[in-house]
């Protein structure tokens, strides 16, 4: 019952945000999954890891198939580079059991997570907090946020 309520409540959440909030709630998504994967790595709960791969992999494409290559131009073509690579190295490293990608992979997501928050908030996003920025460097506020088609699906 009590699941139920909260389901709804983060339905809800996601449905009412704007474009921006979404890609945030993806890029925590994909964080708050990879860190649990490694959690069950570490565990040797081997099946609740490859659920936890299989989200942060489910949310990653999501902000793939979001991009806007037309608006975006070479910004989101970068993207799809790093998040191609992001699942790749996944994928790599929990066939060759390196447990130290998982760290690689949150670094890369912690740092593009407060590059957006910088481009959409002015780095005013309520969260944790990450390691200096290099990325928010080179994306202009304006043609960073264009990277992103209109709305962000989950």
């Amino acid at each position: 019952m009590h699941g139920n309520r909260v389901g709804a409540y983060q339905q809800t959440n996601v449905m009412t945000a704007d474009p921006k909030r979404l890609v945030i709630m993806c890029y925590e998504g994909a964080i708050s999954n990879l860190r649990l994967a490694k959690e069950k790595y570490e565990a040797s709960e081997y099946e609740a890891k490859a659920r936890a791969v299989q989200k942060f992999q489910d949310i990653v494409n999501e902000l793939l198939c979001s991009l806007d290559f037309e608006k975006g131009g070479q910004i989101a073509t970068n993207l799809r580079a790093i998040y191609d690579y992001m699942i790749r190295r996944i994928l790599q490293g929990d066939v060759e059991k390196e447990p130290g990608v998982f760290d690689e992979v949150l670094g890369m997501l912690e740092e593009l997570k407060g590059a957006w928050e910088e481009i959409f908030y002015g780095g005013k996003e309520e969260s944790a907090p990450i390691p200096p920025v290099h990325l928010s460097d080179q994306m202009g506020k304006q043609a960073g946020a264009a990277a992103y088609g209109p709305r962000v699906r989950l």
